[in-house]
This record gives structure tokens, sequence and C-alpha cells, in this order.
């Protein structure tokens, strides 16, 4: 491998040399002065943030992860697609509550797959009554949201949560 060098060469951020941030995008988000709400997935959970720049840092303003679900009644996998719904289902409703009514959906450099958990997590914010711009085409078909395609426990799991998280 050849060694960069010479005396116009300047060495790329950390962030950026370890693939974590693309700064373009970031300007992007940032200048359009919205709050970010930032989705991200793990491999057994999906976690929504709400996030407004600060000077010292981010502030994150509404939280939910997927794991929180089990308090309202939730025992089945938290790092579905109907999990991953109902998580920005929670995260919407708790940033209306903090009185959020728009946001940009910040994805970071994780791949998106159309009808995937990160969108399944947009509809669920969409439902919630956040609006996010996005393109219809991208949202899950509704039996997928409601995990039918995983089995009818969890279809009927998905019910009883959803109404719960409704109601309170």
């Amino acid at each position: 491998m050849k060694q960069k060098q010479g005396p116009h060469y300047r060495v790329p951020f950390r962030r950026r040399r370890e693939g974590r941030t693309d700064y373009r995008v970031r300007a992007k988000l940032l200048r359009s002065g919205k709050p970010r709400v930032v989705v991200r997935k793990t491999l057994n959970q999906t976690i929504v943030q709400f996030v407004v720049p600060d000077t010292p840092g981010d502030k994150i303003l509404a939280t939910a992860q997927s794991i929180d679900l089990k308090e309202h009644g939730w025992s089945a996998g938290t790092g579905n697609l109907p999990a991953a719904y109902l998580t920005g289902f929670l995260a919407g409703r708790r940033a209306s509550a903090k009185g959020l009514k728009e946001a940009i959906l910040d994805i970071g450099g994780q791949r998106p797959s159309r009808g995937g958990r990160l969108f399944a997590a947009l509809q669920g914010l969409l439902d919630a009554g956040v609006l996010v711009p996005h393109s219809p085409e991208v949202l899950p078909a509704k039996d997928r949201v409601r995990g039918a395609h995983i089995g009818e426990e969890i279809a009927r799991q998905f019910d009883a949560v959803k109404s719960k998280l409704e109601a309170a």
C-alpha cells in the first residue's frame, strides 16, 4: 500500500477514516434547521432518538428502544419488524408529548432496504403524528408491520401492545 505524503496531504477526520460519519450528509441535515430522528438498528433491537444540534454536543429530546416494549406487554423478540414499528410509534408519542411535530430522518451509514426495519420505525413515527419527509414506496406492507409473516401470535401481541400505546 502506497503511503500518502506530501506538503498538501490532509489527514481526514478520525470518524471519517473509521467510516462512522459522512460529514457532507451531516452538514445537510443540520442546515435543515429541523430536529433529526435518528434510527439505528442492532442485531437485537431498534433505537429511535429525536436529536437537535447544540454547541457542546447534540441534545437528545426523546428516545425509545425496542427493549422498552417489554414494559408494555411485548414478549416477542425485539429485533424484528413489528418491534421496530412499535419502537418508532413509542418514540413518536414521546416526541409529540414534548411538542415535536416534524423531523428529518437520519439513518447514518446503514444501508436502506425497502420495507425493512428502518422504514418500519419510520412508519411508526408517521402513525404517531410526526411529519417526516419520505417516499411512500419505501414503507413496509401493513401485514408485515403487524407481524403476520412471523406468526399469528405475534400479530395478536402487536395489536394488544399498539392499542395500549395509543391509550397511554
